[in-house]
């Protein structure tokens, strides 16, 4: 397989009934000599409310490729800290590795590649007595998986968009706008 330099994909996974749940991680791979070993090497250093680590599967667990996880929502509680850093971090670990496994990721590649995810957790889960946490794993164990399976085979592909351009919009436009 040729080196790996950019590669990106996003899911989104949506909740059981009444949960807040959804997961909706957006990925970029690529060499950790070229602009995704860069921006990983930069993002290092943390930035408030907004915490950066590495995606490990348990204590002692890092995952491969090296792998940074960020949230897309500010963190302002130490119960979401606790959901982002335990639930969301295993589920995110476990569908890495999985992917290695399943030959998603090269594993001869394993130690070249790193990756970035930004992450997707509802503040409305660190406040929810109910929160069903084994759907917040499945939410983002699948939608992590799938992001990755679709950076690594370039997935929508252009034909795909132009030919779909009409049929399917932004979920948020419904009412907005007429195809």
């Amino acid at each position: 397989m040729s080196e790996i330099w950019f590669r990106t994909g996003e899911a989104t996974v949506l909740a059981v009934e009444g949960q807040a749940t959804d997961a909706m991680p957006e990925v970029v791979i690529g060499s950790v000599r070229g602009p995704v070993g860069q921006a990983f090497a930069s993002m290092m250093g943390q930035v408030k409310g907004h915490t950066r680590m590495f995606v490990v599967r348990d204590l002692n667990q890092a995952v491969k490729p090296a792998t940074l996880m960020t949230t897309k929502v500010t963190i302002k509680s130490m119960a979401y800290a606790e959901l982002l850093g335990g639930v969301v971090q295993a589920a995110m670990g476990d569908a890495i590795v999985d992917c290695l496994a399943e030959n998603i990721l090269p594993k001869d590649q394993a130690d070249e590649l790193c990756m970035i995810i930004t992450v997707w957790l509802d503040p409305r889960c660190a406040e929810d007595e109910n929160l069903d946490k084994k759907d917040l794993y499945r939410t983002n164990y699948e939608a992590t998986k799938l992001a990755i399976t679709r950076a690594m085979t370039g997935k929508p592909t252009v034909d795909e968009l132009i030919a779909n351009r009409k049929t399917i919009k932004h979920y948020a436009l419904d009412g907005v706008i007429d195809y």
